[in-house]
């Protein structure tokens, strides 16, 4: 029976086993279908994958050159585009609308022998913290169904929790690739803000957005992020900084790190108790082990959610402005005595869910000329404050430790009525996105609730060594 673990097993399998591409992929499509239960995938690209794998093991037998990720099964958030296949960002508006090009990260996992195996389910426009906010339904995590997968990358965080792909990529604007790999209990990993290209990556906040991997083990991470990085022509905000062979660099043995924690956030009344425990117990463990380990204040938490929101939906109120029923995606009926602006009204109205339209009438407004300077000007200006403090402490600091949400996964429907109350489940994950910093969620712990959580990592800009060696040292305290 076909068992992965890791990508380098698998490459390993797969030099002994003639079919051994086409034997992983039906083994991923059973699984698929066994737990369609789970809402998981959109769509399964059951057809092409098997044709791929078919191929993929030919040019192997073959002796042809193999790519870094020949036959490693992905899937794909719907909100990254995959040329011939739909993308609708889990959204009616976009309903039936099929990509014309592959993203850029798309086209650099193909191009390294993946196997696209379908699109993942997700929060409508990547706006959520729980994944019930798809068009398409809520997706369930694979540990216990009447509890949330976290959001807004739900589907490919359960796709990896419950092995129905190797690893998968989701996008992250505030926590949406760590928030639910803590859910869930995987890995979940946002490089730097213009670390991976976003050519092809539906936009909600653009300055903020990024492409994000989801694994079970910290290698596999580093060889997908190793692949998917790295300049491009299509998009104008990408680091030209050259990219490390992040695979081949994780291990740190004997070396001591200097840690940060923010007083603020362990202290947080929102903060689980069991959470603060395993972190604090975490942070004394460190330091037996030789690693500076010190509190540094934060009087800016209170301000990180406003702020994120406030920028976030502004951006989103600019960029969602092109879906208008007009030349792409769904297109209300109209009546005869209906006009253009009918036509924008009601299909914005129709198209877009209950979340979506909150998002947008709240950058509006932030952006109208009676507002903009009290609220998105001023926002600004604590992001730039934001990123003045963050320099300051990587100055003296390897990397900042933090819970990465207060909660573990909570009841489907638990705080749907309540936005502020979801929104505040990205408290300790915004900030990376604010500043641009990478970040990452690894899986320590194991709540007394049966669910797991972990802890966020975050280091300095294009710093992801750093952050793949810390996360594989402590990886190593569980």
């Amino acid at each position: 029976m076909f068992a992965f673990t890791s990508i380098k097993e698998y490459h390993s399998f797969l030099a002994s086993t003639p079919n051994g591409c086409t034997v992983a992929v039906n083994h991923y499509l059973s699984k698929i279908e066994e737990n369609k239960h789970l809402n998981a995938f959109l769509e399964v690209f059951e057809t092409e994958a098997l044709q791929r794998a078919e191929q993929l093991d030919a040019d192997r037998l073959a002796g042809k050159p193999l790519g870094k990720l020949n036959g490693v099964i992905v899937a794909l958030k719907d909100v990254i585009c995959i040329k011939g296949h739909k993308v609708g960002a889990a959204s009616k508006i976009l309903e039936g609308f099929t990509s014309i090009y592959n993203a850029t990260a798309t086209e650099k996992l193909l191009a390294e022998g993946a196997i696209i195996i379908g699109r993942n389910n997700c929060d409508e426009f990547a706006m959520g913290s729980s994944n019930e906010n798809s068009a398409y339904g809520t997706v369930k995590n694979a540990l216990d169904n009447t509890l949330v997968s976290g959001g807004s990358s739900g589907g490919s965080a359960v796709s990896v929790q419950a092995d129905l792909c190797m690893a998968s990529l989701g996008s992250d604007t505030g926590g949406s690739v760590r928030q639910p790999a803590d859910f869930c209990g995987v890995i979940g990993f946002k490089p730097s803000y213009g670390r991976i290209s976003r050519y092809g990556l539906i936009a909600y906040a653009s300055s903020f957005d990024q492409i994000g991997i989801f694994s079970k083990n910290i290698e596999d991470t580093a060889l997908v992020l190793e692949v998917i990085s790295g300049a491009d022509d299509f998009d104008s905000t990408i680091s030209t900084k050259p990219v490390p062979e992040y695979s081949k660099q994780i291990d740190s043995t004997g070396k001591k790190y200097r840690f940060a924690y923010f007083k603020e956030v362990l202290e947080h009344e929102g903060l689980d108790k069991e959470i603060a425990a395993q972190a604090n117990a975490h942070i004394e463990a460190l330091k037996a082990d030789g690693h500076t380990v010190e509190p540094v204040d934060f009087k800016m938490l209170p301000y990180v959610v406003p702020t994120y929101y406030v920028l976030t939906t502004a951006e989103a109120s600019s960029n969602l402005s092109r879906f208008d029923g007009v030349k792409f995606g769904y297109r209300a009926n109209l009546s005869k005595d209906d006009d253009l602006t009918a036509l924008y009204k009601k299909s914005r109205s129709e198209g877009f869910g209950k979340e979506v339209q909150r998002r947008i009438l709240l950058g509006t407004f932030v952006l109208s000329s009676g507002y903009f300077d009290a609220y998105f000007t001023k926002a600004q200006q604590v992001r730039r404050l934001l990123c003045d403090t963050t320099n300051d402490i990587f100055k003296e600091y390897d990397a900042i430790i933090s819970p990465t949400v207060p909660t573990t996964a909570f009841k489907i429907g638990e705080k749907s009525d309540d936005p502020i109350a979801m929104y505040l489940a990205d408290i300790f994950t915004v900030f990376a996105n604010l500043v641009g910093i990478p970040a990452v969620s690894i899986p320590l712990f194991k709540h007394s609730n049966g669910m797991p959580f972990g802890l966020q990592l975050m280091s300095s800009h294009y710093e992801e060594t750093t952050l793949l060696q810390i996360s594989s040292m402590m990886m190593g305290y569980k």
